[in-house]
């Protein structure tokens, strides 16, 4: 019998007779509870690392009504599940989140998004951060009507209603303002004819950068150039920019709010006949860090995945232990101009 096999095998009870004492004697010296002897306590403690003895610690936090586990969602992509591993952004956000999650001593299980209803709930967690709420999400009501903690944005806790009093947190963007910030930044570098390739997700980032696009134009009396992807990926994303591209008078600027490789786009404008920033202002909504190293560097517009995930967690912890503290946090998007968004003769500060 290896070594291993045999320390899998040493319970509570292999302790409690090879020390000659109760189980209940064991229970104490190992937790550091009850009035035990000094002298019996270290015996106890030598006999358990004698015979290899470990607890349980799922069995234990489990007694003491916590797990230690913090649940994640990306809830944007019900419909496909695993994409948002693939993406920047999301990709920072849930290695954030671990990061963050750790410095707490939590661990964290990434959830599935689609399968039977309530399938979730069947997960033993302490609390949940759900990304990007769908409308009516009901992932959302449902962990908060189990008593779940749950971090998500202002709109899903609106609309759950019960339990988000007591039991919900926030973290949200001012994305109406973000929106703005690209669109304003465009026209005074020169932009008349602003095109913008979205998802037609539920999600208040999409819906919410959208409707501003469309107030934006309107309020210049423009007719907005806008493609709206069912199902965001790579070759999706790239044929909306051609088909853009393609009309009899062209867009002069271009704004991504579907993640998308920066150097793959540029190399599909260069084989459009276009050239960035010549006769094209381009903008990227990504957190992908080729962006500042392409050519040129691209603009984009950060969504700070890393202060994100930080505040989710500090919010759901102090929540879940107990600590009074803030019940959201409102964030500004990040602008980060660099040559991409500028025509010649307009350099930017680079960011």
């Amino acid at each position: 019998m290896s070594q291993s096999e045999r320390n899998a095998r040493v319970r509570l009870v292999d302790v409690a007779r090879a020390a000659g004492v109760s189980k209940t004697t064991v229970s104490d010296a190992l937790n550091g509870a009850g009035r035990l002897p000094a002298a019996t306590r270290e015996h106890v403690r030598q006999v358990a690392r004698g015979l290899g003895y470990r607890p349980n610690a799922t069995a234990r936090l489990l007694r003491r009504g916590h797990t230690r586990l913090l649940g994640v969602a990306a809830r944007e992509y019900v419909d496909t599940p695993w994409v948002y591993a693939d993406l920047a952004y999301f990709s920072q956000l849930t290695t954030a989140t671990t990061r963050a999650a750790l410095s707490h001593g939590y661990g964290v299980v990434l959830l599935p998004t689609s399968g039977p209803e309530d399938c979730w709930l069947d997960m033993p967690l302490d609390g949940v951060f759900v990304i990007d709420p769908v409308a009516g999400d009901p992932m959302v009501g449902d962990f908060l009507a189990a008593g779940v903690p749950v971090v998500s944005d202002r709109r899903a806790l609106s609309e759950a209603g019960s339990g988000a009093r007591e039991n919900g947190r926030w973290v949200d963007f001012d994305y109406d303002g973000a929106a703005r910030q690209v669109f304003d930044h465009l026209e005074a570098a020169g932009a008349r004819r602003i095109a913008v390739v979205a998802a037609t997700a539920t999600a208040c980032f999409h819906q919410r950068s959208v409707g501003t696009y469309h107030d934006w134009c309107a309020e210049r009396g423009r007719e907005p150039r806008i493609v709206l992807l069912p199902s965001p990926g790579v070759q999706q994303m790239l044929d909306a920019v051609r088909e853009l591209l393609a009309a009899d008078v062209p867009p002069d600027a271009l704004v991504t709010l579907v993640e998308v490789s920066p150097p793959l786009l540029l190399d599909t404008i260069r084989r459009l006949g276009r050239s960035v920033p010549d006769d094209l202002l381009l903008v990227c909504a990504t957190e992908d860090p080729a962006a500042s190293y392409t050519d040129p560097p691209v603009t984009t517009l950060s969504f700070l995945p890393g202060e994100t995930a930080r505040a989710a967690v500090d919010l759901l912890v102090d929540r879940i232990e107990g600590r009074a503290g803030d019940h959201g946090r409102l964030f500004s998007a990040d602008l980060r101009i660099r040559s991409s968004s500028a025509f010649p003769g307009r350099r930017p500060a680079l960011g």
